[in-house]
């Protein structure tokens, strides 16, 4: 099993390769496109400032590469908002795997969420064996709206979209390396069981 880590500067990958190696799985830091091509999975990580991220995918070519690619592909974070239409943040243009806009949280609530918050409506090979209400760690100021690609949302002042499916792409708004055994679940049934 390849497992391909896209490179191309935003975030800490490392915590992502450490929650792999614990599954039993090898994973290769790259931003070669002959390589994640070949790979059998990608995960598309992503921390920082939306506009910043997709000029660097914009520099290497992976903009045009990874709307493209056939085998399951995971967004984290950024990486899933990045793969929707539109980002409030920067004004950004994305890659518009996903047909939805991210918009900035405008509640009374303290933005940017950061913490532990519970994720319901799970509805996806992705969530096998975690249950509803299960706790998962977030950053962000910025959410997806729930839309017919919802596979699973999170309440933070709203209901909100906290994982996104469509043909062979995934996104979740949580950090799956950084919320425990349950996190790790997710990050083994994306690479076990998740095959379109």
């Amino acid at each position: 099993m390849k497992i391909a880590i896209i490179d191309y500067g935003a975030g800490n990958v490392k915590s992502i390769e450490f929650a792999l190696q614990r599954l039993g799985f090898e994973s290769e830091l790259t931003s070669d496109a002959k390589t994640i091509k070949a790979a059998d999975r990608v995960i598309f990580p992503g921390v920082g400032e939306a506009s910043s991220a997709m000029q660097m995918l914009r520099r290497t070519g992976l903009d045009t590469l990874i709307p493209k690619l056939k085998q399951p592909v995971l967004g984290i974070c950024l990486g899933m908002q990045l793969m929707c239409k539109h980002c409030e943040e920067g004004d950004t243009k994305g890659l518009g795997i996903f047909d939805v806009n991210v918009v900035k949280f405008n509640t009374n609530l303290k933005v940017p969420q950061v913490g532990w918050n519970t994720i319901f409506n799970l509805k996806s090979a992705l969530f096998k064996s975690v249950e509803e209400n299960s706790y998962m760690y977030l950053v962000h100021s910025y959410y997806v709206p729930t839309y017919n690609n919802s596979i699973a949302t999170s309440d933070y002042g709203l209901e909100y979209s906290v994982a996104l499916h469509k043909d062979n792409f995934y996104g979740v708004q949580f950090h799956p390396e950084k919320s425990g055994q349950i996190g790790e679940q997710v990050l083994e049934n994306f690479i076990v069981n998740c095959n379109k």
